[in-house]
């Protein structure tokens, strides 16, 4: 559960960040200490080390958490230590912060906790992930609200500094302040927003202690379900602020309406049927039907992998890259559909122009796959499958996407995302490596065994080798990659020959030594 930085803190977790809270329940200053198992304990009135006996109760009794207001900032230190040998978690609340606005908040987030089915679908994550996500890629700081102006969720600020009045009252009161309401109703900001999908631009006012402004209307359908704020902090807003801003109010949509529990339901079947429709599993009618696209329409698939390897990826980052592309491939596309399948990321582009082209839809991800790098630290793969008539060949797409990622995997290119005309010849190579891999019989065994020569005595035969043929043997150029003397190589060359067999002076034994030399440095198991 997500109570947001700017009101509570993490102190101490010693069960780690997965346990599970079943209820609040408040402590009265004049109650006996005591808690139910599960419960987020609210010590009212038990500032810093009175709280101590709320602690040994709350892990006697098996609660989840307490939260505590510290009186000075050195306590946090005694309390987390009581926490960590009672076993339950330490939340520390703001000085300032209302009780009544921590229960409401922590109450509002329970009843919003996803069953334990809930699924990565496009854009289905936490609200504040995607909050946090929007002020990443915008440069600001967001806050997105319901139609009544209530506050449901907001990013983190760096610098308490950057945070203007109005954000500020906005957090700690959970609502925007009338008077500054006021005032945007009577600049006319509500009725832009309320008549246009378009990104408002609100000057800043320092005199009101407000700084320059971005919103946008959240919509499903005609009906307008909230707007999303991003306010510039102490840095200029980034140039694709306002294309960012589009990305994520129809991200906020899915969960605006999740939360209202109007289509939870639909969502579900929309990840299901998208998938489906992805591995060939199912029909294009379905999902055409489900959500009223033209199955007739051109439509492409988008894939991307993590470069550290898809496995390793935790959690969270698959959350923050998942929001990250729901957000860029809304802003470009309405009817883009995100979801994740084998580890990796997939953006079905359907009912798209019948204009567009590879070259487009290459800028797409590779703007996608920059922001991975540049606001995540992650290097993130992208491919392009190939554009197909309608919904119905959409699992064609998919596998081309399949086979460029797998390329990049197993060959190794130099660029980061790409189209199949991109990289024809890596892709096939890389093919030909998987089949080489999958069939021993393929094999010269004179290559298998030098490969075993080279692991057993830590030789550098077979390296030599690859280096020579990958250099149209030459020598100097072929030495200079390994950075060993000419004449070193030229040994290596000889002892090779000598161990093996092997006549690379023929073309053909030239040609299988460098597949199969290639499989061995891929890390593929060439003795089989």
């Amino acid at each position: 559960m997500s109570l947001g930085e700017p009101l509570v803190e993490l102190q101490a977790a010693p069960a780690g960040l997965d346990v599970e809270i079943l209820e609040v329940a408040l402590l009265d200053p004049e109650d006996e200490p005591a808690a139910s198992a599960g419960a987020l304990v609210l010590a009212i009135g038990a500032r810093g080390r009175a709280a101590f006996p709320a602690l040994r109760a709350a892990g006697r009794d098996g609660a989840a958490a307490v939260a505590v207001k510290l009186d000075a900032p050195g306590q946090a230190a005694a309390l987390s230590e009581t926490a960590v040998e009672a076993g339950v978690a330490l939340l520390s609340v703001r000085r300032d912060a209302r009780w009544e606005q921590v229960d409401a908040m922590a109450r509002a987030a329970l009843e919003d906790a996803p069953s334990g089915d809930s699924g990565e679908a496009g854009g289905e994550q936490d609200l504040f992930a995607l909050a946090q996500t929007t002020a990443v890629l915008t440069g600001g700081i967001v806050s997105i609200e319901d139609t009544t102006t209530r506050v449901l969720a907001y990013s983190r600020a760096g610098d308490s500094d950057e945070v203007d009045d109005l954000r500020r009252l906005s957090i700690l009161g959970w609502q925007s302040p009338e008077e500054y309401l006021a005032r945007l109703r009577e600049w006319g900001v509500f009725q832009r927003l309320r008549a246009s999908d378009e990104v408002v631009h609100i000057d800043s006012h320092p005199e009101l202690g407000i700084r320059r402004r971005l919103a946008v209307a959240i919509r499903s359908g005609e009906r307008q379900l909230g707007i999303i704020w991003v306010q510039e902090g102490s840095t200029a807003l980034t140039e694709h602020a306002d294309q960012v801003l589009l990305g994520a109010a129809r991200v906020a949509a899915l969960h605006l309406v999740r939360r209202r529990r109007e289509l939870s339901a639909d969502l579900t079947l929309t990840r299901t049927l998208v998938a489906g429709l992805l591995e060939g599993a199912t029909g294009p009618q379905p999902l055409a039907t489900h959500l009223g696209l033209d199955a007739a329409r051109p439509a492409a698939v988008l894939g991307f992998s993590y470069g550290g390897g898809e496995a390793a990826a935790s959690e969270l980052t698959r959350a923050e890259v998942s929001n990250l592309i729901s957000v860029h491939t809304a802003a470009r596309h309405r009817s883009s559909l995100v979801v994740q399948a084998d580890l990796r990321t997939y953006v079905l582009l359907p009912q798209l122009p019948r204009s567009i082209d590879l070259g487009t839809l290459r800028g797409w991800g590779q703007e996608i796959s920059e922001a991975a790098g540049r606001h995540l630290g992650l290097v993130l793969r992208g491919s392009v499958g190939c554009i197909v008539p309608g919904l119905g060949e959409v699992p064609e797409s998919r596998r081309e996407a399949d086979r460029i990622l797998d390329a990049m995997v197993r060959v190794g290119v130099a660029t980061t995302v790409a189209a199949l005309p991109d990289i024809q010849a890596e892709v096939l190579i890389s093919e030909l490596l998987a089949l080489l891999g999958a069939h021993p019989e393929l094999r010269d065994p004179r290559l298998t065994a030098l490969v075993t020569h080279d692991s057993r005595s830590q030789g550098q035969l077979a390296e030599s080798v690859l280096a020579y043929l990958n250099a149209f043997g030459d020598v100097r150029a072929a030495a200079a990659e390994l950075h060993v003397h000419p004449n070193t190589l030229r040994y290596r060359l000889r002892r090779t020959e000598e161990l093996t067999g092997l006549d690379l002076s023929r073309p053909d034994q030239r040609l299988l030594a460098m597949l199969q030399l290639r499989l061995a440095a891929a890390g593929r198991a060439v003795g089989g």
